[in-house]
């Protein structure tokens, strides 16, 4: 398979539209693609704007919250009435009792037209941290967004700090940094 293939946005993407939802708000919460695809309903509290995720669910065994800019309340509000009888936020095209697949997220990039060594689901997390770092963003805010345990055993055992109110800000700004991105990817598509 050639190296260099068209690529287009998540926008142009032509799928189904709850992958094409769940990949966005993947990618709008930073979240990991087994928190997102094992999203249910009840945990979203629309009034607030945030998203509480179970321990039982979180890598770490903590409960995470995850708030919610803008763009991510909107793409839960546009995949809402798809399946609003159903428990789970994104479920499977086949079963809405099961949650969409790993595979079902892995395969948006590559029929964006990426490979597999260029783009995953778990890796808009990278992107994401690599981004807000480079733009001087707190770190702690980053890793608390991300929900990483502190690597150093002792402030990991003190500080508790969930950095909620600057994190609120992190995630609109990074979502409103995504939009000025795929802005600029529009006219540059459109002046070529």
């Amino acid at each position: 398979m050639p190296r260099s293939r068209t690529r287009r946005t998540l926008d142009e993407y032509d799928g189904w539209p709850v992958v094409q939802a769940a990949f966005k708000f993947l990618v709008l919460t930073m979240s990991r693609p087994g928190d997102v695809r094992h999203m249910r309903r009840r945990e979203v509290n629309y009034t607030k704007a945030v998203w509480h995720i179970p321990a039982e669910r979180m890598k770490m065994r903590r409960p995470h919250q995850v708030p919610l800019s803008r763009q991510a309340l909107a793409v839960l509000e546009a995949v809402w009435p798809l399946n609003e009888e159903h428990e789970l936020m994104f479920p499977s095209l086949r079963s809405h009792k099961k949650p969409l697949s790993e595979n079902a997220f892995n395969s948006v990039p590559r029929n964006m037209g990426y490979l597999q060594d260029q783009a995953t689901a778990h890796g808009f997390r990278s992107t994401a941290s690599t981004i807000l770092n480079e733009r001087g963003f707190d770190d702690d805010v980053i890793e608390a967004a991300l929900a990483h345990q502190d690597e150093n055993e002792i402030r990991r055992i003190y500080n508790r700090a969930q950095y909620l109110p600057e994190r609120v800000r992190l995630m609109q700004d990074y979502a409103d940094l995504l939009d000025a991105f795929r802005k600029q990817v529009s006219a540059q598509k459109c002046a070529a």
